[in-house]
């Protein structure tokens, strides 16, 4: 899938990654209810109550106002993957999945653009504080060990997994993903996480690079 590519379909893929990220935000929810009622306060993300704004009007409002490049999106779900995997005790749920969405697109708009709105614009368009925007960013950076590159292989893999998704026109079931298969995957702990095993590679070499420094 080339960028071009990506940059035709972009509406559509804003429509993908929401409805995407609602089914397991939703299948999250379910099981928290089930396992650990009324711990929600989790990380930095985590808010005291479900936002009233639905993630797929949350995303198109950040694409509508962000207008950052198509590929920032692509970015973004690479860094909520990687952020995930990292932190297997934080999954995306209804109540985080909302700051984890405009502080991903932020830092993926950062890297990867030459123009990008500071934190207070995006803190608006998310409906939070500058002040809380900033610590999300931060807390974020961290989160991912500051890797925030994604080579052009990783995201071609991503680009053709959506764009193979898309054309589908519907979201894959959850199952464990296997070496390379990008897809969803339940976790052994029961909940549900994002996983592409494409970017597996990335990751080991991060680690070495850092284990030689």
């Amino acid at each position: 899938m080339a960028l071009a590519e990506v940059d035709d379909s972009h509406p559509k893929l804003i429509t993908f990654l929401s409805s995407l990220l609602q089914r397991v935000s939703e299948s999250n929810d379910i099981i928290d209810s089930e396992f650990q009622p009324n711990k929600h306060g989790t990380s930095a993300f985590h808010g005291l109550s479900r936002p009233n704004i639905s993630i797929h009007t949350y995303l198109q409002r950040i694409f509508k106002y962000a207008n950052c490049s198509p590929c920032c999106y692509v970015v973004a779900y690479v860094y909520l993957v990687r952020f995930t995997r990292r932190h297997p005790q934080l999954h995306i749920n209804s109540y985080n999945v909302h700051r984890l969405l405009v502080t991903s697109v932020m830092v993926s708009a950062k890297f990867m653009d030459d123009r990008y709105y500071n934190n207070a614009y995006y803190a608006k368009v998310g409906g939070i504080s500058t002040s809380e925007m900033n610590f999300l960013e931060l807390d974020f950076l961290f989160g991912l060990g500051f890797h925030l590159n994604v080579s052009p292989t990783t995201f071609h893999t991503y680009c053709s997994h959506l764009h193979t998704q898309m054309i589908n026109l519907h979201i894959p079931k959850l199952h464990f993903a296997e070496d390379d298969q990008p897809s969803l995957c339940a976790a052994k702990s029961a909940k549900i996480h994002l996983c592409f095993g494409a970017d597996h590679q990335d990751e080991s070499a991060h680690q070495k690079q850092q284990l030689a420094v």
